[in-house]
């Protein structure tokens, strides 16, 4: 192999905003509440944007990654920082309170395995009260429902920045 072979397209399984558009929209409405929410109780982007990368990381919706990756830099994220949310609890790189959100981020999206220990939401909601709590809970929820139509249909590829 060298590093003139051509790039792998991966094919989209199902066109699903063209097949079930109304489910499509009401996706993107449940994730303008939860953004609402999160304004109105003062989370910073670049919080949201870890939270969102992270779980998608641990999804593997390789189109999420991307896109919550760009934004963790437009929201002002370092590249230092961004590397290492995949590896956060061996880095010295985040405070407690994004810790205390990556590890339920990591709680909620691995639901089946953790059924969100008591204190993981406790360790959260003693650092941002319940509103601020509950909003990150709606924005853990909702990039989970996103990463799972993303990876399931593989409907929103990737584009290939311009080298």
């Amino acid at each position: 192999m060298t590093l003139t072979d051509a790039l792998v397209d991966i094919p989209v399984r199902l066109d699903f905003d063209a097949i079930v558009p109304r489910f499509s929209r009401a996706v993107a409405s449940l994730d303008h509440a939860a953004t609402a929410e999160l304004d109105r109780v003062g989370i910073d982007r670049q919080l949201r944007e870890m939270v969102r990368l992270r779980a998608s990381q641990i999804n593997g919706c390789v189109y999420c990654v991307d896109l919550h990756s760009k934004d963790a830099r437009t929201a002002g994220v370092t590249e230092q920082k961004l590397h290492a949310i995949a590896v956060w609890r061996d880095s010295g790189l985040f405070t407690a309170a994004e810790r205390a959100v990556l590890h339920l981020t990591e709680s909620i999206t691995r639901l089946s395995e953790t059924h969100v220990p008591e204190e993981d939401l406790a360790a959260v909601t003693a650092r941002f009260g319940e509103e601020r709590t509950a909003a990150l809970v709606s924005l853990i929820i909702v990039i989970n429902v996103w990463d799972a139509i993303g990876v399931t249909t593989r409907c929103w590829p990737v584009a290939r920045d311009q080298a």
